[in-house]
């Protein structure tokens, strides 16, 4: 007997709606609508010589149905795409005539984030010449290295940190010519006539060749410059902007700094690929956040690192007149970032009301990224997701290696010297396929920096001559096509025998209502193997009386295995000042520091004795240095 039209369309739709979510069939074509006309639109950028972004400005500045949309946004100020082209072309000119500025010179930016940040880059591409975003936060022999290492013609320099760049900075740097962008030289800036540079000062150069000089966070030592090639912005701009299906409508907000890859990469290009609008706030404050988010009516929102538990520690704004909760008072359908950790990643979205979160895992010089997004709670807490049809890809351009935490890098097999892969749902670390034929294509590493460079490819991993890029990290598939993050390699250390993971500690203490935030480190103790796990805690409020002690201490014992529970606590402003610029923890200066009284400074030291924590006092220390007590 026929089915019935009115029938049988319903339960074909069902089917479909079923097979999709069981093979993540609807998902892989999000990922393909961005990959596809990425890769398409950078070789013919390439082919065409228009590999310069500044094509891509000038291309919605001339455009009659874009450019008189808002491009910029910043503090009460906006932007349109014609005004950024013509102030680009100015401050171009200014760079040309001013100082000499040629094609290829890389001119060192020392900014804030603000909208003329913005107009100096574009300005430097119109006539050929790069930009390397210096962090405004660095100071002394840091500071020294980013402009050097850049080989620098100019060091250009936000009046607001001028403090940063003193008499002793100056002198080390020679003869480099200095100059603070003051208002006076803002005002020559916009005399100047927005004269269009020609093509021939941006000709002639390759996807793979510099946009920008970002430099890395610089946790074990002096920052690196990372290469941010063309290829780069044009890829990850246009993907983005498919995967996420940004339109022109869209109000892209961060305060996350433009001197980092994610407010540049994932905000700015992104905007400027999709043709939206990019709100730029100064710095992040819980205080500013949505309350600029509001204020510019964004669509969008961007977090990195511990962004969204600062924002959930803070008390909800309360309109003064009506005294309404504002929480959920905004047009932000979507949050993007990386580092939303998974104790947090449902509470966020529900507190604020956010539609989606939208989380990616990448570097600023690896060669690709993991996406991840979702509106439900399957994939919460991934850092990557891909459905049947896209794992075909990821198992080709991705692999996971065993570790060897003894030395830190990928086992290799006694026999073969080859590596060997995890399976779906094992631990080991991510590596991405770099091309034999031409691995400087796609990974084109640090600026003057070769033995950098070469530190993150690893060769013959499963056959004689292949090469892949180290991302450094720990993570795992699991069998629906999840990627979770677990560590930092270095980050998860040994005690008792055991591994165990920074991370997954970190966010059961975090657990604890007491706790805003956690940092979990391994330490050296005298006279014992392996290193020891030390938490350093943000608490929410007040100090650590007895009864918060021993909670504590009960809580982690019943969140984790006993090896794994911190047998040290630091209290007190040292995990604050553990934080980068983009609001990712550090751990390198708090291992050093260790629990040696003397280093943590006003910090209190806390150990576990009898079911409780107590107080670790320099006398303690001696003892412990004198053998004198085994944990």
């Amino acid at each position: 007997m026929p089915i019935p039209l009115a029938v049988a369309l319903p339960a074909a739709a069902a089917g479909l709606s079923y097979l999709s979510a069981r093979t993540g069939f609807s998902y892989d074509l999000t990922l393909l609508r961005g990959t596809v006309p990425a890769f398409y639109r950078n070789i013919r950028r390439e082919r065409q010589d228009r590999c310069s972004t500044f094509y891509v400005l000038e291309q919605a500045a001339t455009n009659k149905s874009s450019k008189d949309r808002t491009f910029i946004l910043f503090e009460d100020k906006a932007w349109t795409f014609a005004q950024v082209y013509e102030i680009a072309l100015k401050y171009g000119n200014w760079f040309k005539t001013k100082f000499s500025i040629k094609p290829k010179d890389v001119v060192a930016v020392d900014f804030q984030n603000s909208d003329h940040f913005l107009f100096i880059c574009y300005g430097l591409w119109s006539i050929g010449a790069k930009p390397a975003f210096i962090n405004y936060n660095l100071t002394d022999q840091a500071l020294i290295h980013c402009v050097t290492t850049a080989q620098s013609v100019l060091l250009l320099v936000d009046p607001e940190v001028a403090a940063n760049v003193n008499d002793a900075v100056r002198e080390k740097l020679g003869d480099l010519r200095i100059e603070l962008l003051t208002d006076e030289l803002v005002a020559e800036v916009l005399a100047t006539e927005p004269v269009r540079p020609p093509d021939s000062l941006r000709s002639g150069q390759l996807g793979r060749d510099i946009g920008i000089l970002i430099y890395t966070s610089g946790t074990t030592g002096l920052p690196k410059a990372a290469i941010v090639s063309w290829s780069k912005l044009t890829l990850a701009g246009l993907f983005v902007t498919g995967w996420l299906g940004t339109k022109p409508s869209d109000i892209f907000y961060t305060c996350m700094p433009l001197y980092h890859s994610s407010a540049t990469i994932m905000g700015m290009s992104h905007c400027l690929e999709a043709g939206c609008t990019f709100a730029v706030g100064k710095k992040f404050s819980t205080k500013t956040f949505w309350k600029e988010a509001r204020q510019h009516n964004a669509t969008m929102i961007q977090y990195v690192g511990e962004t969204c538990r600062y924002l959930l520690a803070a008390p909800p704004q309360i309109d003064p007149v009506t005294g309404e909760n504002l929480d959920k008072k905004h047009k932000v359908r979507l949050a993007f970032g990386n580092g939303l950790r998974p104790d947090i990643w449902d509470k966020f979205r529900e507190r604020f009301g956010v539609e989606s979160i939208a989380e990616f895992y990448g570097s600023t010089e690896g060669t690709l990224a993991t996406w991840n997004h979702t509106r439900n709670e399957f994939a919460s807490g991934a850092i990557g997701r891909v459905g049947f049809l896209y794992s075909a890809i990821a198992k080709w351009k991705t692999a996971i290696v065993e570790l060897d935490l003894e030395t830190d890098t990928p086992w290799r097999d006694p026999k073969t010297g080859l590596c060997r892969q995890v399976k779906s749902g094992s631990v080991g670390e991510l590596l991405f396929t770099l091309s034999t034929a031409d691995m400087q294509k796609e990974f084109q590493g640090y600026y003057n920096n070769s033995a950098a460079t070469e530190s993150k490819i690893i060769r013959d991993v499963f056959k004689k001559g292949d090469g892949y890029f180290r991302s450094g990290d720990l993570v795992s598939w699991d069998h629906e096509g999840r990627m979770y993050f677990h560590d930092r390699i270095g980050d998860t250390f040994r005690w008792k025998g055991e591994n165990v993971a920074t991370t997954e500690v970190s966010e059961a203490i975090s657990l604890h209502p007491a706790v805003q935030e956690a940092n979990v480190y391994g330490v050296q103790l005298p006279n014992h193997d392996g290193r020891a796990g030390c938490a350093a805690l943000l608490l929410r409020e007040g100090g650590p009386d007895d009864a918060l002690l021993k909670s504590l201490a009960e809580f982690t014992r019943s969140k984790l295995p006993k090896y794994a529970v911190p047998i040290f606590l630091r209290i007190g402003e040292g995990i604050t000042s553990a934080v980068t610029g983009t609001n990712k923890q550090q751990k390198h200066e708090l291992r050093v520091q260790g629990v040696d009284p003397s280093l943590v400074g006003s910090d209190k030291l806390l150990w576990l004795k009898n079911g409780t924590y107590v107080p670790f006092e320099k006398s303690d220390w001696d003892r412990l240095s004198a053998g004198k007590v085994k944990l």
